[in-house]
């Protein structure tokens, strides 16, 4: 099924009703079917579509995913995926970070041809760079169902409020204040990210 593209500001849910709910396959036919929409789907089964990211997130985003790759590569433990990446969670969501990593241990857990499509599967680190439709309260529900679906450490970045929210697994989300760079921990300890230029934008 495809759907007509609206002109979206904000997200947009549709609500299905229980009986109508897509299965993980079908769910996964909808998305591939739309290539052009930007599209997750709730622990309720509602699909979420969301408004494509402006410019200046964008590149804030393929910013910080260009310093955890190359970290990556010099570690060596684990892979780093991009905002086209979508999970299959445990509570039934399907959602997409900006950026994140995932251990070669954990990757190994999941049949390989999954990987080729949206595996059932939780990353250790994600990153979500707030865009201009997004609302903070909305954000930080997202970081919320990241954590508690298992992921060990989130950072959501706030461009505009010059802010970091690091959110680690049992704790609350600590708020960090225009900082110079933010320092990764857990399964992502030795990676740090200079924000000076993520702060400036464009």
């Amino acid at each position: 099924m495809q759907v007509a593209r609206p002109a979206l500001e904000s997200p947009t849910t549709i609500s299905l009703a229980r009986r109508s709910r897509l299965s993980d396959a079908a769910y996964m036919e909808f998305c591939f079917a739309n290539p052009d929409l930007r599209i997750e789907r709730t622990a309720q089964g509602e699909i979420v579509i969301v408004p494509p990211a402006g410019m200046e997130s964008d590149c804030r985003g393929a910013d910080i995913g260009i310093d955890l790759g190359y970290w990556a590569r010099k570690d060596g433990r684990g892979r780093i995926f991009g905002s086209s990446a979508q999970f299959f969670l445990p509570d039934g969501s399907a959602m997409s970070a900006d950026c994140g990593w995932i251990s070669f241990a954990r990757l190994a857990s999941v049949d390989r041809s999954e990987l080729k499509v949206f595996p059932h599967l939780v990353p250790e680190f994600i990153v979500e760079v707030m865009s201009p439709s997004d609302r903070l309260a909305a954000a930080k529900r997202k970081m919320g169902v990241w954590m508690s679906n298992g992921v060990e450490l989130g950072w959501l970045i706030d461009g505009k409020n010059r802010r970091v929210h690091v959110y680690r697994q049992g704790q609350e989300p600590e708020v960090v204040v225009e900082p110079e760079s933010v320092r990764g921990e857990g399964p992502v300890d030795g990676f740090e990210i200079d924000l000076k230029g993520i702060w400036a934008g464009l």
